[in-house]
This record gives C-alpha cells, structure tokens and sequence, in this order.
C-alpha cells in the first residue's frame, strides 16, 4: 500500500477491525520509511447491476432511487426511515442474490410491492398506483380487492 506522505510502496499493518457492519475491513498501516501511520479500508469488490428499462434502455442500479420510491410511498405513514432504508438493503441483497446483471425495473418494483405489502397496505396501495400505472378507479379498486383477499 503506497504511503500518502512519502510515496513508499511498503507498510505494515498495525491492526485491522471490521467496519461499516462488517462490510470492510479497516487497517491502520504504517509506513516502513517514514513510520507515519494512516487507514485503509478494504472493501468487497460486487458486481455492477443493470437496470432495464420497460423502453429497454438500460441504466445502473442506484439503490436510492428505489428507497426515494419507498419514502415516497410510506409518506406520512408509521414507518421509520431506519425500517424504510432495511428495506431498501433487503431489497438490493435479493437482488445480488439472482446472480443476474440485468434486472427488470419491473422485477425489482414487484420486490417493493412485496415487501411493502408485509410492511404496509397503504404504502402499498401508493407504491403499486405507480409501479402498476392504474388507468382508471377500476384497476385500482381491482388492486384494493386482491389486497383484501389476501388479508
């Protein structure tokens, strides 16, 4: 690891802890020719997911688009930000876990709506308006019914 002060490619490591949740490692370092001490993080490296579009134009995954969805569709709901944000994290882990690096916008919306549903039917009903483009109060009101049946 190059020395942010003097350039030397070598140094020691001194101690290394989990940070961030375990999800990298912080190392504090030090230098073998000037002995300044500094801190590095490794973290792992994941796949890049693509989003496709229902255009079929493609973006990259941005897990704050989808908890602005969520916060967005829990307004003015019970729910917390830390609960909306689990969300948002449950939400990216099942899709790394497909092991695919494309991904339907589609797909991911049903995720929400899923998770939503267990979490809250309001914001339910507000995320699926929107995922679902509702025409008219027909396809609403047929959203409600499955959402009743389900209960």
């Amino acid at each position: 690891m190059k020395c942010p002060y003097c350039g030397f490619l070598e140094s020691k490591v001194i101690d290394s802890r989990p940070a961030d949740d375990g999800t990298s490692i912080r190392r504090r370092r030090e230098c073998l020719k000037c002995q300044k001490r500094f801190t590095t993080y490794e973290k792992l490296e994941t796949i890049s997911l693509i989003v496709v579009k229902q255009d079929n134009s493609r973006q990259p995954y941005d897990r704050e688009k989808v908890l602005r969805g969520i916060i967005r569709a829990c307004e003015k709901r019970p729910i917390t930000y830390a609960q909306m944000s689990e969300l948002a994290d449950k939400i990216e882990s099942e899709l790394y876990q497909m092991m695919s690096r494309e991904i339907s916008s589609t797909e991911i919306g049903e995720k929400v709506m899923t998770h939503l549903k267990e979490l809250d039917e309001v914001a339910y009903v507000r995320f699926a308006s929107v995922h679902k483009h509702f025409s008219d109060i027909y396809s609403f009101m047929t959203a409600l019914q499955e959402l009743l049946k389900d209960r």
